[in-house]
């Protein structure tokens, strides 16, 4: 029997993890600072839903809070619940809104329904009805045909003097359809639609812009910015240069590294066959794990036209995938680096500061908004953080 009563040294978790996640919470204030500095006059919120992109709720809400943001926003009450331990004097703000038998677990963390329907309307003015004054939020359909009411329901809402003295939204917003497209008309009308909600609601704040809303302009920002995507480092607007900084890093162990002769084929379906001498490392990481079977290589069946191949990077060089990816593992072709820089053990980044989430994204034929939230448990979490200067 092997004898496990010899003394060991506390591993280190991370070091030695097939999969890990780096948080860079320093790039993270810095880009929550750009923002708002774009943002002009207006406040700039933090939008925490979906585990904050991925990246973990916790520490994220906790350094946004700490950097100053003072407007959250949250899917759901879970969510908003988890936050209100590391943001105490925050106003969150739950998107999906309220519903029956969800009144304690609003009233108990002070989270701020965002009203979105009729149903929740009615709802919502019954609760008053019982409850007395709390705050709520007025989501308004301005033309994106998702969340909102009805822009007539809405400003009827807001001439209506027989409502409910209790209701006394806090917050009217709406959500862009094409900020991402700065040239398409939708914008403009989607503007003009939300200064006749905004003035029929007078003396209530108003918000509108998303993270390439900020882009617009100040027309777009009203009181409130909502940025999302590029808090996180991602692109808010495909085509114009990212001049957020990245801050997640995903990185997974390579398990094996193995030569291979031309003529023979990679993986699943015999899907790639090699045209010459490679060198393969095999590595951690699958689509169970948020690296996305469609990133598998260039001229296997399964790709989406015209979409090239995911790639990897290591000691400096891209490398690119070789064959299909599959639930727990991912071979990317390592030929073209000298064999003395790739080895059991090391770590190629799947995307991060040399490849960005939106490029790995792209070769998925997605975006980086999925590649982060997509992210399995598998991956050993480090935040850092360098003090970001005011």
């Amino acid at each position: 029997m092997t004898d496990f009563s010899l003394p060991f040294e506390d591993d280190d978790a991370f070091a030695s993890a097939g999969l890990r996640l780096t948080v860079d919470l320093g790039a993270l204030v810095e880009n929550w600072r750009e923002l708002a500095r774009r943002s002009g006059k207006a406040r700039t919120s933090a939008v925490v839903k979906a585990d904050a992109y991925g990246l973990g709720i916790e520490d994220v809400g906790e350094t946004l809070y700490g950097a100053g943001a003072r407007d959250f926003f949250v899917a759901t009450a879970d969510e908003g619940a988890t936050l209100r331990l590391y943001a105490p004097e925050a106003r969150i703000f739950v998107l999906g809104g309220i519903w029956p038998g969800m009144e304690r677990r609003f009233f108990e963390n002070d989270l701020v329904p965002v009203i979105a329907s009729e149903e929740q309307l009615t709802f919502w003015m019954a609760v008053l009805s019982e409850y007395g004054d709390y705050p709520c939020a007025l989501q308004v359909d301005t033309g994106f045909n998702r969340l909102g009411l009805p822009m007539d329901d809405a400003i009827a809402l807001a001439d209506d003097v027989s409502r409910p003295a209790s209701f006394a939204p806090v917050l009217v917003m709406s959500h862009l359809a094409c900020g991402d497209d700065p040239s398409n008309a939708m914008n403009r009308q989607q503007l003009e639609a939300f200064r006749k909600v905004s003035a029929a609601f007078e003396g209530i704040e108003a918000s509108l812009a998303n993270s390439a809303g900020i882009f617009l302009g100040p027309d777009y920002h009203f009181d409130l910015t909502r940025p999302g995507i590029a808090t996180y480092g991602g692109e808010a607007v495909p085509g114009m240069a990212n001049q957020m900084r990245p801050v997640a890093t995903a990185e997974a162990r390579i398990i094996q590294t193995r030569s291979v002769k031309a003529g023979e084929t990679v993986g699943y379906g015999r899907a790639l066959q090699l045209t010459r001498d490679s060198r393969l490392a095999i590595v951690s990481a699958g689509y169970a794990d948020g690296y996305m079977r469609s990133q598998s290589s260039a001229g296997v069946p399964l790709r989406q036209t015209g979409i090239p191949g995911g790639h990897g990077f290591i000691a400096g060089h891209k490398v690119p995938v070789a064959g299909r990816i599959t639930m727990d593992l991912t071979i990317f072709d390592v030929t073209d680096l000298p064999g003395n820089l790739v080895r059991a053990g090391d770590y190629v980044e799947l995307f991060g500061s040399n490849i960005s989430v939106d490029e790995a994204a792209k070769a998925a034929g997605t975006i980086g908004y999925e590649m982060l939230t997509s992210m399995g448990l598998r991956h050993e979490r480090r935040y850092i953080s360098e003090e970001a200067e005011e």
